[in-house]
């Protein structure tokens, strides 16, 4: 029923890297986050493909990556929702040897080199999606039984210490953790069922991120301007009628700022100005600037002089859109 979109947090990192100078001393912040966050896609990914490929004998629909709102807001890697009961599923993908503590709840990695990290537990975040959705079910006169469960995305992650209560399951475990859960005599009738799998879609809230420069306290100053080429690469595009030229490469281009301006909303603030398209741009033409702006499918306010415009970062969404790098 849904698939993962691209993370925007992830699209701002790396364009935030792409435009800092390679010495900048925040870069090596945001390559650890960007890795992070890869993993973070390549173990979903890696349960998306298990619940693809097999086929339940129950009817079922499968969420992936949804975020909803009840007392706040929640995100959950996997549902499957049948017509008994519905299962969430946390995955993680963190290498070394894990411990997971009850008090206070965390996660403990130790990785080859003995390094430790601690992380907020899964335990916790699964707990805290199943309490969160029941309420949002309550709320619609839905009556759901929910199980959860933590998955680890490959089995070489090794588990030294498991949670007391919460069933750790590896990809291929999945399929038979679903067909051994109790099923009750209720059910939901099927159109029930058809509209509650339509109403979890429809209330779906992408995750939008804080710009780059607000969430890591970078200054603008530190980013360099311009249009990159999106056949070479480089920054410095020039703006010529109806078109942007590329002298490294010489190729032409007329919607190359299209991505920029994406990436402007990503790194720097939630709105800009004539002033600031231009700057970031390095065009010098006030009504250049707003023939771009005008063209772009941007909310705008206030007059001329002060106006300002604001872009819908949830319609740049694609599922799919970012193939991440697996960590394993």
């Amino acid at each position: 029923m849904k698939e993962r979109s691209d993370s925007l947090t992830l699209k701002g990192l790396i364009a935030a890297q792409g435009r800092l100078p390679t010495n900048h001393h925040m870069q090596s912040s945001l390559s650890a986050k960007q890795a992070s966050i890869e993993a973070g896609i390549g173990g979903e990914e890696r349960v998306a493909e298990v619940l693809r490929s097999y086929t339940f004998p129950l009817k079922h629909h499968i969420f992936h990556d949804l975020s909803l709102a009840s007392d706040s807001t929640f995100q959950i890697d996997h549902l499957i929702q049948t017509p008994i009961f519905g299962v969430i599923l946390e995955t993680k993908n963190i290498s070394g040897s894990l411990e997971f503590k009850d008090h206070p709840p965390q996660l403990i990695q130790t990785k080859d080199d003995g390094q430790k990290n601690s992380y907020e537990s899964p335990v916790t975040q699964l707990e805290r999606n199943t309490e969160q959705l029941s309420l949002w079910l309550t709320a619609r006169n839905i009556q759901l039984p929910l199980f959860g469960a933590v998955v680890l995305a490959y089995p070489k992650q090794i588990v030294a210490v498991p949670p007391a209560d919460t069933t750790i399951l590896f990809p291929n475990m999945i399929p038979p953790f679903i067909n051994g859960l109790p099923q009750g005599d209720r059910k939901l009738k099927p159109d029930a069922f058809r509209w509650l799998a339509s109403e979890l879609v429809n209330r779906h809230r992408p995750y939008i991120p804080k710009p780059i420069c607000e969430s890591y306290q970078i200054p603008f100053g530190d980013f360099q301007p311009g249009v990159r080429c999106t056949t070479c690469g480089k920054l410095g595009m020039i703006k010529h009628k109806r078109t942007w030229h590329c002298p490294a490469c010489k190729i032409n281009d007329s919607t190359a700022h299209v991505k920029e301006l994406q990436e402007w909303f990503l790194i720097f603030k939630r709105s800009i100005t004539n002033r600031e398209c231009r700057e970031f741009l390095q065009v010098e033409d006030k009504y250049t600037a707003n023939r771009i702006l005008q063209s772009m499918d941007f909310r705008s306010e206030g007059t001329f002089k002060d106006r300002k415009y604001f872009m819908d970062l949830r319609k740049s969404l694609q599922p799919g859109d970012i193939k991440p790098r697996i960590h394993s």
